[in-house]
């Protein structure tokens, strides 16, 4: 079964098709503010690349947020469509847990602008912080409490610099350990008023 996995929820475009063992084909690359001009044009070429269809996907993983409400809105959308027109199981995963380093704990961060962070943290399988919005000035009292924990996510703005992964295989990750939602009730985590 071929997966199709898709991320737009911070200033990447990820776009990755995976068999049951393995990404076998992805994009990912900065198209902040880009991404809904670019999405639908990566995906036709993956599927081109890989010579199938989207009656050749037998299921969606999506990163739903929190992060750009435009970004999280564009691949969650493409994927909904997608799962419910091909009657094909979705997974909904935090964009924040996506930027986890393997087993190790993590300070997974994205701006959310006006002088604040959205802030999940996880190790493995568990969350040690559900994910929410701090203050950077919270953040960063956070992160000098914990020097053990790694960074990961778009520092920059903080001044900091952390780890980098690959967000389709830390999603491909986690699929076993996930339950498909029905297309029509996932929604995006937005954590903005």
């Amino acid at each position: 079964m071929l997966t199709l996995l898709l991320d737009s929820s911070n200033k990447r475009l990820d776009v990755g098709l995976a068999n049951d063992q393995k990404i076998i084909d992805q994009i990912g690359y900065e198209a902040w503010q880009q991404q809904s001009e670019k999405m639908i044009p990566e995906l036709d070429n993956l599927f081109a690349r890989n010579h199938i269809t989207r009656h050749d996907i037998g299921a969606i993983m999506v990163g739903i947020g929190p992060g750009s409400y435009t970004g999280v809105r564009i691949a969650l959308t493409i994927a909904k469509v997608m799962s419910f027109a091909l009657n094909i199981p979705i997974y909904g995963i935090s964009s924040l847990r996506l930027l986890k380093i393997g087993e190790q704990p993590t300070i997974c961060l994205m701006n959310a602008r006006s002088n604040r962070s959205y802030i999940g943290v996880y190790q493995g399988q568990k969350t040690l912080l559900n994910d929410r919005i701090f203050t950077n000035a919270e953040v960063l009292s956070f992160i000098k409490e914990r020097p053990e924990y790694l960074l990961s996510g778009d520092l920059d703005y903080l001044g900091l610099s952390g780890e980098k992964n690959n967000v389709l295989q830390a999603m491909f990750d986690l699929k076993n350990h996930l339950t498909p939602v029905d297309a029509l009730s996932i929604n995006p985590i937005y954590l903005k008023d």
